[in-house]
């Protein structure tokens, strides 16, 4: 069961910016990238269900970071129907992220009032969403359209919420133009938690990159 409202997901995201975005299949590698994103300053972390037993692994992470990691925000992504979605929230779930936008997937979440963000690609797609009770719509992948595209959506909808996920590196130069588009967040994977960094566990370097990031995104929205 969720630990936090679909509003307290929400408002973290807003307030923090970034959502780190990964999956491992070791357990004890998975519980030091996501302490050491939490002592960077993450409070959001979406652990993408891409691999065999990874709801296994989903699971015993949630136990570690209630434990362990107090205000961290455990959520899912590729998740790609409802079955999937409501296991993850029988283990703790707090938010649902899908590559595409689907309506069962959306009536799962809402029945339970976990805050859902499906992968949209058109204003039609996204406005769908907005009625299905999307808080902030998952811009995906985001590398494919990029911030022209953000600032296109906010200008008939400036009340939509967006997030990009691919696409998006931990630099200034990078994040300025996300940003200044407008999004609420952005959603940040293999760039940021890198194959270099898994393979010589080096999570000093990641937990830095984390503050660092952070850092840029609140000298951004200044």
């Amino acid at each position: 069961m969720a630990q936090f409202t679909r509003i307290e997901v929400a408002n973290a995201m807003q307030e923090t910016g970034m959502i780190p975005l990964f999956f491992n299949s070791d357990i004890e590698v998975s519980k030091s990238v996501l302490k050491a994103c939490y002592k960077g300053g993450a409070r959001l972390m979406e652990f993408t269900a891409r691999g065999d037993f990874a709801h296994e692994v989903f699971g015993a992470l949630t136990k570690y970071a209630i434990e362990e990691l107090p205000g961290m925000i455990m959520g899912v992504g590729s998740v790609t129907d409802a079955a999937a979605a409501s296991l993850y929230m029988a283990l703790g779930a707090n938010f649902i992220v899908t590559p595409v936008l689907r309506e069962d997937i959306a009536i799962a979440c809402n029945r339970r009032k976990v805050l859902w963000s499906p992968g949209c690609g058109s204003l039609t797609e996204i406005a769908r969403a907005e009625e299905l009770g999307c808080e902030i719509v998952k811009l995906f992948p985001g590398d494919l359209y990029g911030p022209k595209f953000v600032k296109g959506i906010k200008g008939p909808q400036p009340w939509t919420s967006i997030m990009p996920t691919g696409g998006v590196a931990p630099t200034e130069e990078n994040l300025s133009g996300w940003f200044n588009a407008g999004v609420t967040c952005v959603g940040m994977g293999s760039q940021l938690i890198s194959k270099e960094i898994l393979a010589n566990k080096d999570y000093a370097k990641l937990e830095a990159d984390v503050a660092n990031a952070l850092t840029i995104i609140r000298s951004l929205r200044k």
